[in-house]
């Protein structure tokens, strides 16, 4: 019986036991220490509980930008290093100047492609990655007076767009010089720049797609472009680049002008669904300004600007203002395009929020990639993916309805929504009915698709407007920092 009794003896209590025949003198010293013991197991717990309070106030906030290609990402990016990197933006600002001509050059190049088949006779085939192209065929000519569609008017280019087409042939040179500029500072082999074709919008005579000039992700073309390097040679030879495009595209500005608001040549951009105002980089109206000898971007000017990035861009933000002050954001721009859509997953694990871009005003174009798929069912897709991914089931969901003044310009032209999305039905041709449309498609497929219930969060936007998309991202920050504090138990 006692080996049972001994067996069966808690040792830890025999440990706290009081020892035997103890005075009250030994007593009270013996729970004195006790009682000292247990405050400072206490505050090494209370401040235990405090590090891992600060560890999660302080944990940088994820935020991924998802969303179809050229549905305005990159541009919501330089948005956000715009209101709260300023100073980086500043020293930035000048590796855009390149890329802003670049754009200007490209576009006139497009026009000329157009232009040389027409002069030729030849038929248009196709356009490719940078043009902005319509499901649509060119809206039909009046009826004559017997009701019969009348043949729409023959162009005439004859003299003068040859001249203008001859003139203008130096700003081919310039805009393999531009990307061969660039691509060099992006850390790309010369060999490859030299022997790709210039990006350009319609097909050549073979029938394949020009590939659209791009820099990867991992490089860093402006920091390149913008450090003066420790060479005084190689700094006169850049230079003297410099100044030598800056001096011939100053010298085709009043050419540029007179093509790109050629009435004939307005003409065939329409008939062929072109349109130059949508593509991203646009900056033909900006000639008088951009085309000179000491020209510097503005704000607007680099918010956009088009250059095309492959992979993931990820850019780090500090708020030292705000709601969010004190916190770090880590904010990234994964690519839209199908093939790159595999790369968004790994960085769903642990994300904070999504701002998903859905450019409404194209409503009636096809992808770039896919001409079977219409790009607004694509964003349906995307966002049912993401609204049911189990990964993102914690995440805030920020909607921007993109490229609302874009969207208004489409259908104040006459093209109606209804034709190409039937159950709009009746509803006025108008862009705030369109957007109350989208709104409400979205925000069912939210509510339908969502593993847990979560407040629907949209904003119209275009952002290529930097004061209104400004207003929009303070309201994010702030709608972002309070679903972050609630995860982290600290609200």
């Amino acid at each position: 019986m006692g080996v049972g009794r001994a067996i069966d003896e808690d040792p830890l209590a025999r440990l706290l036991a009081p020892p035997p025949n103890e005075t009250p003198e030994e007593r009270e010293i013996r729970l004195m220490l006790e009682a000292e013991a247990r405050a400072r197991s206490e505050r090494i717990d209370d401040q235990i509980r405090a590090e891992k309070a600060a560890l999660k106030k302080n944990k940088p906030v994820k935020v991924l930008l998802l969303g179809q290609s050229e549905s305005g990402k990159s541009t919501t990016l330089k948005n956000f290093q715009l209101a709260y990197c300023r100073d980086q933006w500043e020293i930035e600002r000048a590796s855009w100047r390149t890329v802003i001509q670049l754009n200007l050059v490209r576009g006139i190049n497009t026009i000329l492609d157009l232009l040389a088949k027409e002069l030729a006779g030849a038929q248009d085939h196709g356009l490719g990655d940078d043009s902005d192209v319509s499901d649509v065929e060119s809206p039909p000519s009046p009826p004559s007076r017997s009701g019969k569609p009348r043949p729409p008017k023959e162009l005439h280019f004859g003299g003068k767009h040859r001249l203008l087409k001859l003139r203008l042939a130096p700003l081919r040179t310039v805009q393999r010089d531009l990307e061969m500029r660039i691509g060099i500072h992006a850390g790309a082999d010369v060999h490859d720049v030299i022997s790709s074709e210039p990006g350009s919008p319609v097909l050549g005579s073979s029938g394949r797609k020009p590939q659209e000039f791009f820099v990867r992700s991992a490089t860093s073309w402006k920091e390149l472009h913008s450090r003066m390097p420790s060479d005084g040679t190689n700094t006169k030879i850049q230079d003297a680049q410099t100044r030598e495009t800056a001096d011939i595209i100053a010298g085709c500005a009043e050419d540029m002008k007179t093509i790109w608001n050629d009435p004939a040549v307005r003409e065939m951009l329409i008939r062929k669904g072109v349109r130059m105002e949508a593509t991203p980089g646009f900056f033909l109206n900006d000639i008088d300004r951009i085309a000179v000898r000491d020209y510097e971007p503005t704000d607007s000017d680099v918010v956009r600007a088009r250059l095309r990035t492959l992979g993931v861009q990820e850019h780090r933000i500090k708020f030292t203002k705000g709601p969010a002050a004190g916190s770090e954001w880590y904010i990234y721009d994964v690519g839209g395009s199908r093939t790159q859509r595999y790369a968004w997953y790994p960085y769903f694990d642990d994300c904070d929020a999504i701002i998903f871009l859905a450019p409404i005003n194209c409503f009636d174009e096809r992808l770039a990639e896919d001409r079977r798929v219409n790009r607004l069912e694509d964003s349906y897709v995307l966002w049912k993916a993401v609204a049911t991914s189990k990964l993102l089931a914690k995440a805030s969901i920020i909607l921007f309805l993109n490229k609302s003044d874009l969207l208004k310009q489409k259908l104040e032209s006459g093209v109606r929504l209804r034709d190409h999305v039937h159950s709009f039905g009746d509803r006025p041709n108008e862009a705030e009915h369109a957007i109350k449309y989208f709104q409400n498609h979205f925000r069912d497929i939210l509510r339908k698709h969502s593993p847990e219930p979560r407040p629907f969060r949209s904003h119209i936007t275009s952002v290529v407007d930097t004061q209104a998309t400004a207003v929009t991202l303070s309201a994010v920050e702030e709608g972002v920092l309070r679903d972050h504090l609630q995860r982290a138990d600290l609200l």
